[in-house]
């Protein structure tokens, strides 16, 4: 059964119309009882809780549910919300990526009984790591696993050329994150976090990055803010410890290699076992081009009709993913070289 103070929690979000954090404790509901042993009820509940987020999303305001929380006026181009079903169980992560997350979840699960000691559960994400490894995929497994609202923060509309706008709407952004509980995801952080000293850098970034780091300490939310960059060298030093947790995303080895391919081909296993060769193969390659080259080769399969997957079509798509990899990498070295030598004649 629910403990009291879950049921006040469900109470009191429900009249306040907060969906993001009534869901959520409907979330830890179901985690204790499936602890308990209570699998059956376990279940029953969190399918009632995805049912209701699809008949939120379909029926609007004109439920009896809580109305889905969609960005309104200005602050809808500035965010995009949707509610990921993703799950970290359906992600192949490092074991201590995997564990720190866990953590999360954890203690956002408890995120009342900690307050009522005086703690604050984790909230605050940087993710770092290669395109492609799994950064954006977290905040829907997270947002999956509480049964939150994932609003992706749109920095092609945030960013601004006039002098104090940027600034502007990030406080609207923030604002947002206080009164709706959900998962607030920076992508690409790296346009508003660079250091302060860099020689590109202008006036109206450091404002904005002076702006962010005011607004994120003064934050005291329910909200998750999480942001991911594929360039941590660039960040502002006094950024890394205003977030909770610094996880590093990498690329994947051989064992989980196959682990991926496994799972991808699983409706097409391979005639015979080529996963080790494979996974030779696909050294080198992110979680995100593993996919990519594994959804080629059951196209190809598909197309000639054929129930399971060449080591030949899977080797082949490897290998043009990789060679790929390996143009747009040595493009992007040679981009930044010629950079940064046009920089220092300067």
């Amino acid at each position: 059964m629910a403990s009291a103070d879950q049921l006040k929690a469900l109470l009191k979000s429900h009249i306040e119309g907060d969906q993001g954090r009534f869901f959520s404790v409907a979330m830890q509901v179901a985690a204790h009882e499936a602890k308990l042993g209570h699998g059956k009820l376990a279940e029953e509940l969190r399918d009632m809780i995805d049912a209701a987020k699809r008949l939120g999303q379909t029926s609007g305001a004109a439920s009896n549910l809580v109305p889905i929380n969609k960005p309104r006026g200005e602050l809808s181009g500035l965010l995009t919300v949707s509610y990921p079903k993703s799950r970290l169980s359906n992600m192949i992560l490092d074991d201590t990526v995997s564990e720190k997350l866990k953590r999360t979840i954890k203690e956002q699960r408890f995120f009342t009984k900690l307050q009522e000691h005086g703690l604050s559960p984790r909230r605050k994400l940087l993710l770092v790591g290669l395109p492609g490894t799994g950064k954006t995929m977290t905040a829907s497994a997270l947002a999956g696993e509480l049964g939150i609202p994932l609003f992706l923060v749109r920095l092609d509309s945030l960013i601004t050329k006039f002098m104090g706008e940027t600034a502007a709407k990030l406080r609207q952004v923030f604002d947002a994150v206080s009164n709706v509980h959900g998962i607030y995801f920076f992508d690409e952080f790296d346009a508003i976090g660079s250091q302060r000293g860099l020689a590109n850098d202008v006036g109206e970034i450091r404002r904005v990055l002076n702006s962010f780091l005011q607004m994120i300490e003064e934050d005291q939310s329910n909200s998750v803010i999480i942001a991911a960059t594929n360039h941590p060298e660039v960040l502002d030093y006094a950024l890394f410890r205003r977030f909770d947790d610094v996880i590093e995303y990498g690329l994947p080895n051989q064992e989980q290699i196959i682990a991926l391919l496994k799972n991808r081909l699983v409706g097409f296993k391979p005639v015979r076992s080529i996963w080790n060769k494979a996974s030779l193969q696909a050294v080198g390659l992110s979680y995100a081009e593993i996919v990519k080259a594994a959804d080629e080769a059951i196209k190809h399969a598909i197309i000639h009709e054929q129930r399971q997957i060449a080591e030949v079509d899977l080797l082949r798509t490897l290998t043009e993913w990789k060679q790929m990899s390996a143009r747009l990498t040595g493009n992007k070295e040679h981009g930044r070289s010629t950079k940064h030598a046009g920089s220092s004649s300067t």
